[in-house]
């Protein structure tokens, strides 16, 4: 072979090589895929704007700028998050409130949460337009339907706030029928859903209480790492947070289509006004960035507040007094100031 064959060839190998290196690095030259630290996150419900801040992330190649290459998993009726990240089916997972991490704990499972999306969990009471009900104070003695699981969760901080019965009780089964046809009724619902869908179908604005404005000191939308990954790869755990607060930051404060994008890929039944809705309701209640974020940043968490939780909880007979709830959860990765993940 001649020396312009062997030159013509090596040019060819070259070509080859770069070519290679092009398509497994994406098109705007990122690092491969291969050399990312693989990440599956799950979710406790189908794609929404309350988790935004992971959507966000993803779609803007925050987790790849920092080392990780995270696939985000849905969840919906019957996910069990706990079970999933302690079994290795997911790396880490969305804990929808405190009783999650507290609850996988006292059941001997070895996670923690290591940081909390929501300050204030988005849990309410609605009721239709009424002089007589004006507080949530007010509602004491009235028939109010919850779920199965809130009779064992906040309810029993309504008991003990307000003096609520459990003869107040009856069942939510997630249809709005019941309430829309009772000018009297009261029921459960989530900040951003059940308001909406109420006033959209039957054309008023109902009167919304949330919990947390009334003292209910329990966190919402807490990532849950299992402490193996914790002690073992704790600079993935800290890349994950610190992604994480800078897609909550660009989506609440930038332009949150990118995210919404990728939330409306994920969950065709989400619509795109509802997700504009619930970004309002987020930032005018307060429930990402308000109390000790003003000092600690996104995501913050404090020993004052866990406690809180958690001696009301066993006063309740929840949990055993004796129990380590300080195992559930760590503020190794948080609490660095609200600069933190800032663009």
């Amino acid at each position: 072979m001649n020396r312009k064959l062997l030159l013509g060839a090596a040019a060819l190998l070259v070509l080859a090589i770069t070519l290679i290196f092009v398509f497994t690095s994406g098109e705007d030259g990122k690092e491969a895929a291969g050399d990312l630290r693989e990440i599956s996150f799950v979710t406790d419900w189908k794609a929404q704007a309350e988790q935004g801040g992971f959507y966000q992330a993803k779609a803007l190649g925050l987790y790849e700028e920092a080392g990780l290459d995270v696939t985000i998993r849905q969840g919906g009726p019957g996910v069990n998050v706990p079970q999933l990240v302690i079994t290795g089916a997911a790396d880490m997972g969305l804990g929808s409130n405190s009783f999650i991490p507290l609850n996988a704990r006292a059941a001997g499972a070895e996670l923690k949460a290591v940081m909390a999306s929501f300050q204030k969990d988005p849990q309410v009471l609605i009721t239709h337009p009424r002089e007589d009900v004006k507080s949530i104070a007010d509602m004491k003695g009235k028939p109010i339907m919850v779920s199965d699981a809130t009779v064992s969760a906040f309810w029993i901080w309504l008991r003990v706030k307000f003096g609520f019965s459990d003869n107040q009780i009856r069942k939510y089964t997630f249809n709005l029928a019941p309430f829309l046809s009772d000018p009297e009724a009261i029921q459960q619902g989530y900040l951003s859903s059940e308001p909406y869908s109420i006033e959209k179908e039957a054309g008023f604005e109902p009167q919304v209480f949330l919990l947390s404005d009334y003292g209910y000191p329990g966190y919402g939308a807490m990532v849950l790492a299992p402490d193996s990954l914790i002690e073992s790869e704790p600079e993935v755990v800290q890349a994950f947070v610190d992604a994480t607060i800078k897609g909550w930051l660009s989506y609440l404060h930038g332009d949150p289509s990118p995210g919404n994008a990728l939330i409306l890929e994920d969950n065709p039944e989400m619509t795109a006004d509802l997700l504009a809705h619930a970004i309002s309701e987020m930032k005018a209640y307060g429930i990402v960035e308000s109390g000790d974020t003003e000092t600690l940043g996104v995501g913050a968490m404090t020993h004052e507040r866990w406690e809180e939780f958690f001696t009301l909880m066993a006063a309740e007979g929840v949990y055993d007094p004796a129990f380590d709830y300080r195992a559930a959860y760590t503020l190794d990765f948080i609490n660095k100031g609200p600069v933190q993940g800032s663009e």
